[in-house]
């Protein structure tokens, strides 16, 4: 049951939650002698025994069940899947090439980009804070563009991938635990067939490999289902607005886990853009509080 409400024990989840998602990197960056494709595999298919572990102790089997007889919501969830499996394919790519701090500017630049979604997609009404914080936000892209002469693809794919996966997940009719399980089954069949074609070619780490890369592997599942398992229930015990801010404790993390375990050089354009980001941040983290107070009068 979700509340309007802060408690304590959705603050404790989702502060555990981030803090797991801030540490992922290092967990990544072991897996980097494994092509990327192979460790998303292995998260695929060790999701699987995890979520549906969940969804039969929560006894919400028969949710997954009409959904499988549902086209539509079936329609909706492979694309879902797609996005989801894309923007793994993404984070997992930047944190093994040393681009972890791109991928922490697209996980800063992303609740911005859903806020802009909402006001071009849904017409919804954007405050003036909203609208400087997307502004400071683009106009940090365009100066790491200018300085350094690309765009940085990484972060805007993970914030294109993830703010829409994030927007249709929304009009997903499931339940956040029956909807991530729909979602990696989907991607079962793919990811066993690919992974049939490299242990065939005996290209497999999982089964070629050492066994701290097997185990490694067989934790992709846990490391990646439990974290937004948690965040689904801890999500439902508190206010939008909290949730605003506690997600930059991840994206923080991991500019300093790449700055002082990675050793990514952080550089004159990050110097100038990410303070840009983080003063956009301050902006939206203040309009999501007026929005939280104005709405205590008309909930009385």
């Amino acid at each position: 049951m979700s509340t309007n409400e802060d408690t304590v024990k959705g603050f404790v989840l989702a502060t555990s939650v981030y803090l797991l998602w801030g540490f992922l990197p290092l967990y990544m960056k072991a897996l980097a002698h494994v092509p990327p494709a192979e460790v998303i595999v292995h998260r695929v298919i060790w999701s699987i025994p995890v979520a549906g572990l969940v969804l039969w102790v929560s006894g919400r089997t028969g949710d997954l069940a009409r959904a499988l007889r549902s086209p539509r919501m079936l329609g909706m969830a492979v694309v879902t899947a797609a996005l989801i499996s894309v923007n793994w394919g993404i984070y997992v790519w930047s944190i093994q090439a040393g681009h972890a701090l791109d991928a922490a500017l697209g996980y800063y630049i992303n609740p911005l980009f859903s806020v802009l979604l909402g006001a071009l997609l849904l017409r919804e009404r954007l405050s003036p804070l909203q609208w400087a914080a997307i502004a400071l936000a683009a106009a940090a892209v365009a100066v790491l563009t200018w300085e350094t002469g690309r765009l940085p693809l990484v972060a805007l794919g993970l914030t294109l991938t993830w703010g829409a996966y994030a927007f249709l997940k929304k009009w997903l009719p499931i339940g956040p635990n029956q909807g991530f399980f729909l979602e990696v089954l989907i991607l079962l069949l793919p990811a066993l067939g690919y992974l049939g074609f490299l242990v065939a070619r005996g290209h497999s780490q999982f089964l070629g490999g050492d066994t701290v890369t097997t185990w490694l592997l067989l934790g992709c599942g846990p490391v990646t289902a439990v974290p937004l398992i948690l965040y689904a229930n801890g999500a439902k015990l508190l206010k939008l607005s909290t949730i605003g801010i506690l997600q930059y404790i991840a994206p923080t993390m991991i500019v300093l886990v790449a700055v002082f375990l990675f050793g990514e050089e952080f550089g004159r354009a990050r110097l100038i853009a990410f303070p840009m980001i983080w003063a956009a941040l301050a902006l939206y983290s203040v309009s999501l509080l007026h929005q939280s107070r104005r709405s205590r009068p008309a909930e009385a």
